[in-house]
């Protein structure tokens, strides 16, 4: 089995993910934000599948910097898009997409597993 995941590799959530995939034994394909920008189209992917509030990320520094307007517009998709190109810090880490098309976001072993189908 093959995943892909999303996200910046100087991450320490990012860093669990890899371990874990690596006991794991699952291959994996890593897109790096900071290398490659997510695309307005993939975010609408994720977004087909998860809901804005779960995809952003408002417990890391770059969220909690923005303004209160910039923080507002996060809660209407087409603005939130334009923002998470541009800033893609405030993507939650990892996005991790399965060969089924489901994907998970943030670190949870259990619910990896899960996805898996170990």
């Amino acid at each position: 089995m093959s995943v892909k995941v999303y996200g910046i590799k100087n991450c320490n959530t990012m860093k669990k993910a890899f371990d874990f995939l690596q006991e794991k034994g699952v291959d994996y394909e890593f897109i790096d934000y900071k290398k490659q920008k997510p695309s307005k189209d993939l975010l609408k992917g994720f977004l087909k599948k998860t809901d804005l509030e779960s995809l952003v990320n408002k417990k890391g520094t770059t969220y909690r910097k923005q303004d209160e307007e910039t923080k507002e517009a996060l809660n209407s998709t087409d603005q939130a898009l334009e923002i998470l190109v541009e800033n893609s810090s405030m993507i939650k880490r990892p996005v991790i997409v399965y060969p089924d098309g489901k994907l998970t976001l943030g670190f949870d072993s259990d619910e990896i597993s899960k996805h898996l189908g170990q």
